[in-house]
This record gives structure tokens, C-alpha cells and sequence, in this order.
């Protein structure tokens, strides 16, 4: 999973990024070690040219970006 990084000067938490970790705690032994952290603009590439499917929420906190990737775990 990917995170999209703060940005360098950028004073804010995210704490949501400890609840999608616990989330995922649940389902995969790598806990935390599923995720990533990219600079923004990677991130608005990578959703750009790699997406098959984007869902907008109405979640309101900072850095709640996600990618997820979809297939099967062996």
C-alpha cells in the first residue's frame, strides 16, 4: 500500500495512517511493512497512469490518500 508523504515543511499528524495499520495488522503478517510513503507528486503519477479503479470518500482527515493494490497473496 501506498501512502502519499508529507510534505517537507508541512507541520501536520496522521494519525489515520495508524488506523488503516492496525487495519491491515489484521489481515497480513507484514503489519505495517505493507506500506510505502511517496513524494505527492509521485503519488498523483503513479494514481494517474496505474489506476484501474479510484474511489473518492468524503474522509476529511490530512494525508488520508491511499493506493491499495489489488491481487492475490501468496
Amino acid at each position: 500500500m501506498t501512502l502519499m508523504a508529507v510534505v517537507p515543511g508541512d507541520k501536520v499528524e496522521t494519525p489515520i495512517w495508524e488506523q488503516y495499520k492496525e487495519i491491515v495488522a489484521k489481515y497480513d503478517d507484514r503489519g505495517a511493512g505493507c506500506f510505502e510513503e511517496i513524494d505527492k507528486w509521485k503519488f498523483y503519477e503513479k494514481t494517474k497512469e496505474k489506476s484501474s479503479v479510484v474511489i473518492m470518500t468524503s474522509e476529511k482527515a490530512l494525508y488520508a490518500n491511499i493506493i491499495l493494490k489489488k491481487g492475490v497473496v501468496v
